[in-house]
């Protein structure tokens, strides 16, 4: 068995709250900023995580809702330097982008029904797949995780992201998408030894928070 001080651990944390949160609206690679209970929530997350443990390295969506959470946690721990990796930044949607879900569901139905279903068959034009973020999402932290090995290392991301990432680190297999929930601000832990490789250990800790909205499509 493993000694816990030589595993490696992985903090998955999913933004705070933007205005296409609220406004139901698939966000893709639309660049929202946190909203004001979105900036709450980053406060309330970070002050959970540096009770919670040290962290040794920060990464992040390049985009502004995650890279302003992840500024937050920074500066409530001492201004560990922030990192912002593709790999990490959310699906590309196409022709969805910024588009209100009741719109979508009324425009596409077909594609709709795949989306609440089974997503991870959903193609859109000039749009990734959930198969294509799982790829490059696992890849940079297969990456990460071998480079500071027995480190702590925070990520900060999307719910597009989170899940498909998750599942590939616990080698859940298709449908999984609906079978695993992260709300905003919410955490996750993941540890990682060369023996037994991933275990998710914590999934969607919200009790830091005071106000958040969950989604369910």
């Amino acid at each position: 068995m493993a000694n816990p001080a030589e595993t490696t651990k992985i903090i998955l944390v999913r933004h705070g709250e933007c205005e296409g949160n609220v406004a139901g609206l698939f966000r893709g690679r639309s660049d929202f900023p946190l909203n004001k209970n979105g900036l709450r929530q980053a406060q309330s997350l970070a002050e959970e995580i540096a009770n919670l443990e040290r962290v040794d390295f920060i990464f992040t969506s390049p985009l502004k809702r995650a890279v302003e959470t992840a500024q937050i946690i920074s500066q409530r721990m001492s201004n560990i330097p922030v990192t912002a990796l593709q790999g990490f930044t959310n699906i590309s949607l196409g022709p969805w982008e910024g588009r209100k879900k009741k719109e979508i569901m009324q425009e596409y139905p077909e594609e709709w029904s795949l989306w609440i279903k089974s997503p991870e068959r959903l193609k859109l034009p000039n749009a990734e797949s959930i198969s294509d973020v799982q790829k490059r999402a696992f890849s940079t932290l297969e990456f990460l995780v071998q480079k500071h090995r027995e480190k702590t290392l925070l990520i900060v991301s999307h719910r597009a992201v989170l899940k498909p990432l998750i599942a590939a680190c616990i080698q859940i297999s298709d449908p999984y998408f609906w079978r695993i929930h992260v709300d905003t601000a919410s955490y996750s832990i993941i540890v990682h030894d060369e023996a037994r490789g991933y275990c998710l250990t914590l999934l969607n800790q919200t009790k830091h928070l005071e106000n958040f909205t969950s989604e369910w499509v």
